[in-house]
């Protein structure tokens, strides 16, 4: 007979090598879990606290404050990662506002079962991303689903960045005669994830853009007078076409697009043209659109082209009064078309 003082529950091992269910239960391999993989990356005296929120210094100026959830799907691709797409993207959202980004929140939903050495190698480059973007995490939260409902791992991100007094940004203060600029290539990003997911081959690997922009739009906002740079914008899902629309349609004013000038690179342009699909609707993870003043367009492009992620920047085309809220687009043969906004996702889970 069984006696009750030799009944015991068992301690949950804490020597794994996949994400267990029971590191989202709040328990001790949930503390283990935080300790072992993520304050040794993250660690600074905010976040060290272990506190359910983060007290903060807030500096002179405006705050600017943006959310995101990445889904990408794989996890890892040419270029990057779901780890450091989310800081740059957290951060480009930032400062498409003109904000200097501060401080970031990340949140994980691990699936049960996803080995914790790729869990290591996407915080790493998570890490690394933050440091280059010189932003601190100073809060975050861990979930564990079950095996087979989570992909892996979602990230969600929560930035907090800084307005100088006095800048304003809007897609509302487009003007007709503004000019439209591109900072980069197009639709690298998309097409590398879809060719890493789809296990497809072509001749030279397609390599996503993701970085931060942040040091790019404040050396653009440094080289044109006050008010000169009407409004920024990264242009990710539904890429250029989805941004201009949207310029388009906050502002009422036409855009004018030459194709020709809109930089995409050989192998992507390749790659979209057998698989049908339109590098302007593709999204990007590197890359800025800029209006501005037209007697500021000179200097905003050099600012750009000077800068390392903008070095194959172009001016792309116009804001016009004709056709206001449509984006127009002529072609290498002098054809004339609307470019739609994209209807639906053509690469779904890119980001």
């Amino acid at each position: 007979m069984t006696r009750p003082e030799d009944l015991s529950c068992p301690l949950p091992l804490s020597d794994h090598d996949t994400v267990q269910l029971a590191h989202g239960a709040g328990g001790r391999l949930t503390g283990e879990l935080i300790a072992r993989h993520l304050l040794p990356r993250f660690g600074n005296p905010l976040l060290d606290r272990l506190e359910d929120q983060a007290v903060l210094e807030a500096p002179g100026g405006r705050l600017a404050m943006t959310t995101d959830t990445f889904v990408v799907s794989p996890l890892e691709f040419p270029g990057g990662d779901i780890g450091d797409l989310a800081v740059n993207g957290t951060v480009n959202d930032l400062a498409m506002g003109g904000a200097r980004p501060l401080y970031l929140t990340v949140a994980l939903v691990l699936e049960e079962g996803l080995p914790l050495a790729q869990l290591d190698r996407i915080l790493d480059s998570m890490a690394a991303a933050a440091r280059r973007a010189g932003v601190q995490v100073v809060a975050g939260d861990t979930k564990v689903v079950d095996r087979g409902h989570g992909d892996g791992l979602y990230v969600n991100t929560t930035g907090l960045g800084v307005v100088p007094d006095g800048l304003s940004l809007g897609a509302d203060r487009l003007r007709p005669g503004d000019a439209v600029l591109l900072s980069g290539s197009v639709a690298d990003h998309g097409m590398a994830v879809l060719a890493t997911r789809e296990e497809l081959s072509f001749r030279a690997t397609i390599r996503s853009d993701t970085a931060p922009l942040h040091e790019l739009a404040a050396a653009l906002l440094d080289a044109c007078p006050p008010g000169a740079v009407r409004a920024l914008r990264d242009p990710t899902r539904g890429g250029l076409a989805a941004t201009l629309n949207e310029f388009a349609a906050a502002a009422g004013a036409g855009i004018a697009v030459e194709e020709s000038a809109v930089p995409v690179h050989d192998d992507v342009r390749a790659a979209c043209e057998i698989l049908g699909i339109d590098p302007l609707a593709v999204a990007n993870e590197g890359k800025l659109v800029a209006v501005v003043d037209a007697a500021a367009a000179g200097d905003a492009l050099a600012a750009l082209r000077a800068h390392p992620l903008g070095r194959e920047a172009a001016r792309i085309g116009e804001v016009t009064a004709e056709h206001p809220g449509l984006v127009t687009l002529r072609t290498p043969l002098g054809v004339e078309r609307i470019l739609e906004m994209p209807l639906g996702l053509q690469l779904p889970r890119i980001c």
